[in-house]
């Protein structure tokens, strides 16, 4: 069975940090690509960032390039999402997920974790 184990969100200041975390089990992590998307309250999916499986090629949406960085971990089975410079709309629940071309352009299926929530606001 696959679990996807989000964490380290939190309440953060507009230009603070966080650093958030997925626990993968149940597949062979370091054979897929995997992305992170998130939903904002009110509003739908959305695709935010993804990685190839060795870690080598990273992509970001547009609105977070420069800000948010993505790593993994295939020793540990764990994947990361590095947000810097946070704004109030990057409020949302941050869910991890396989990689989705489908997601990417813009049609991500509902992902199989809870999500951590990150809260920008002063």
């Amino acid at each position: 069975e696959v679990q996807l184990v989000e964490s380290g969100g939190g309440l953060v200041q507009p230009g603070g940090s966080l650093r958030l975390s997925c626990a993968a089990s149940g597949f062979a992590f370091s054979d897929y690509w995997m992305m992170w998307v998130r939903q904002a309250p009110g509003k739908g999916l959305e695709w935010v960032s993804s990685i190839t499986n060795g870690g080598s090629r990273t992509f970001y949406r547009d609105s977070v390039k420069g800000r948010f960085t993505i790593s993994r971990d295939n020793a540990k089975n764990t994947l990361y999402l590095q947000l810097k410079s946070l704004k109030t709309e990057d409020t949302a629940m941050y869910y991890c997920a396989k990689d989705s071309l489908d997601c990417r352009r813009g049609d991500c299926a509902a992902p199989p974790g809870q999500g951590t929530q990150v809260t920008v606001s002063s």
